[in-house]
């Protein structure tokens, strides 16, 4: 079951100029970068109540998000809804049509378990789903 707002994620083309915007202008707490090896990005996290801002930029300028900020440029660029059974929430999406971007989910930032909902799906709005592991702290 979907449980909470995870966190927004952002496009960036400079992850740098993006931290230091959310951090120094907006003055948000900065909880560090992860490489997430699977999307080929490296992600800066910002939590603020209740959820989180994701910075997502290509690791030495590889992957897919290459294509995206290319195509369409910096901006939102996914929202991610934490679950408590991933498996259960996919089989049901698929049943009501929702197509997902992969089979089956991968291994995301903090160690959850991630997949996408195709934006198709969605009103072009692409829908990330992940579960934290079992006896592993939260993020938020």
């Amino acid at each position: 079951m979907i449980t909470a707002l995870d966190h927004i994620a952002i496009a960036v083309p400079d992850l740098e100029q993006a931290i230091n915007r959310f951090l120094s202008d907006f003055g948000l707490t900065f909880d560090g970068t992860e490489e997430v090896a699977a999307a080929q990005t490296t992600t800066a996290f910002f939590p603020v109540p209740g959820t989180s801002i994701e910075l997502v930029h290509p690791t030495d300028g590889q992957g897919p998000l290459v294509k995206y900020l290319e195509q369409r440029g910096p901006g939102i660029h996914h929202l991610c809804f934490r679950t408590d059974d991933l498996d259960a929430d996919v089989r049901r999406l698929k049943e009501k049509g929702y197509r997902f971007i992969t089979d089956k989910p991968s291994i995301g930032a903090h160690n959850t378990r991630v997949i996408f909902i195709h934006p198709k799906s969605c009103d072009g709005v692409l829908i990330e789903l992940n579960e934290y592991p079992e006896n592993e702290n939260q993020h938020h």
